[in-house]
């Protein structure tokens, strides 16, 4: 199975369970939970477990934008735990499927939005800054 028939085969399963939020509703307010959700579970990697640090100070850019690139800093150090990988993971996992779920009930494909987004970056390049 390709990509994009694992794409679909995901986005038809996630239609297949989404029987108990159904709602619009409750669709969109599930994903703003899962992404605070998300947003702690990396927060506690930083303040409870201590695998990754964030050390985050103004960005330096220079004149050539595109000679800088390699100066910019994710602010991250280290690298997640297994444990914290495991729990970031999951989480990653239940906003996915409640994205997959909003796509599903504006009938978009999320193949599309990947599709496109791939679109954007292949064409912008550099300047498809977001």
């Amino acid at each position: 199975m390709d990509e994009k028939q694992q794409i679909r085969e995901f986005q038809r399963k996630v239609e297949q369970t989404l029987f108990r939020h159904r709602s619009f509703l409750d669709v969109t307010s599930m994903l703003q939970e899962s992404n605070a959700r998300l947003t702690r579970s990396v927060m506690r990697a930083v303040t409870e477990c201590g695998c990754i640090e964030i050390r985050a100070s103004r960005q330096e850019y220079s004149k050539g934008l595109q000679n800088s690139i390699h100066k910019y800093r994710s602010h991250l150090y280290h690298n997640l735990c297994e444990s914290c990988t495991d729990l970031v993971s999951t989480e990653m996992g239940k906003h996915l499927f409640y994205f997959t779920s909003l796509c599903s009930l504006l009938e978009i494909p999320l193949s599309q939005i990947f599709k496109q987004e791939l679109k954007n970056l292949s064409t912008l390049g550099f300047f498809y800054l977001r």
